[in-house]
């Protein structure tokens, strides 16, 4: 059996750098190179083998132990081949480096950790003595979790079903049942233009978006602190994008933003849009409002007394629900009808750094911890 350890460092040797953030035909760009060496070692291991194709040259893989006798559960381990890239893209980021109880490498923790100790789990399972008797494992390397998360789309729109998906994401070893969702909105302040030396002839836009971009990042900012959610604290606004004017001796007609709104469950896109909405007007203040995020990113809230994730949860030694900030593939599989936990080594301070780790102690304790859960499995 091939260790985690040893997975893991044949993972990051494999650039998987998401294309959204490559240019076209970027010979680092896609998840197939890893998807079809973990495909090799899931075969060689025993396991049913299948490269679905999901978005053009960036496959699926599923990897399935079968029980022993009839089917009467399933269980999805659905960690993300794709990584981030870096403005340090370099060569070295994909040189897996072993130095102080840690392995350093582009996706240690951001996911391939958890796709190596959960195959590696998986394969363990599969060819030792133990194997559930009812309970199908299967292992979906998803892809495109960094951008608009097709791979956990697909499989939802495909109809695929499980009683537990256990997302992988770098958790610090915690099994998380709850996360923010995340809409990005789009705001516009309409003016008049006007020459530059005769500025009160027309109404200047920028000036007026300053207004709006002030009125959110203080009074409504602070308004959302108000009310904390118990696992994952208060929603969050931040302008991240500002765009107007043509030239400065030209009064600008037309200023926009683009505001990344983190969301509580119970929050939608229209509601917080009508929130948004309203508080500026009771500010006096006027803008257009529209969606700019191409898919939806909805928060997750797990029940987690469900029975699957209670008794992972007790595998873990856990015994309350925790929450994370992020937005990841759990959300998208929990909508879509597999109650979802995420559950992963490494901690997400590490991920997307120059310098990415993970603890490869974590590492094998969370191989360890799936293939208890696992064989524990009826």
């Amino acid at each position: 059996m091939i260790s985690a350890e040893k997975l893991l460092a044949e993972l990051i040797v494999l650039p998987t750098v998401n294309p959204a953030f490559l240019a076209p035909g970027h010979p680092w760009a896609g998840e197939k190179r890893a998807a079809e060496y973990l495909a090799a070692v899931a075969a060689r291991g025993g396991l049913e083998v299948e490269l679905e194709p999901a978005v053009s040259e960036r496959p699926i893989l599923l990897a399935t132990c079968r029980p022993s006798g009839k089917v009467r559960q399933r269980i999805l381990l659905a960690p993300h081949l794709d990584t981030v890239g870096g403005d340090e893209n370099t060569e070295e980021l994909f040189q897996p480096r072993k130095a102080g109880g840690r392995l350093f490498g582009r996706g240690a923790c951001d996911t391939k950790g958890s796709a190596a100790a959960m195959m590696s789990a998986l394969l363990d399972l599969a060819g030792n003595p133990g194997r559930p008797a009812h309970t199908e494992v299967v292992f979906a390397g998803l892809i495109d979790e960094e951008n608009q998360q097709w791979g956990s789309r697909h499989l939802v729109a495909r109809r695929f079903k499980a009683d537990l998906g256990i997302v992988g994401e770098p958790t610090s070893l915690r099994v998380v049942t709850a996360h923010k969702g995340d809409l990005w909105l789009q705001l516009e302040c309409r003016g008049r233009s006007a020459h530059g030396a005769q500025p009160a002839r027309g109404q200047n836009a920028i000036h007026a978006m300053a207004r709006v971009v002030a009125s959110l990042e203080t009074g409504y900012a602070d308004f959302l602190k108000r009310r904390p959610h118990p696992l994952l604290g208060p929603a969050t606004i931040n302008v991240g994008v500002i765009e107007g004017g043509q030239q400065p001796n030209i009064v600008p007609s037309r200023c926009l933003i683009q505001v990344d709104r983190r969301t509580l469950p119970g929050e939608t896109e229209s509601s917080v849009r009508r929130e948004i909405a309203g508080w500026l007007r009771r500010q006096g203040l006027v803008c257009s409002c529209k969606n700019a995020k191409p898919v939806e990113c909805l928060p997750l809230a797990t029940d987690p007394h469900l029975p699957l994730v209670r008794q992972f949860c007790e595998q873990a030694g856990q015994h309350e629900p925790r929450g994370v900030e992020y937005f990841c593939d759990a959300s998208v599989l929990a909508h879509g009808g597999i109650p979802s936990v995420v559950f992963g080594p490494g901690n997400i301070a590490q991920a997307h750094t120059a310098r990415e780790w993970i603890s490869l102690r974590e590492l094998e304790f969370a191989r360890r911890l799936i293939l208890r859960f696992l064989r524990s499995l009826p």
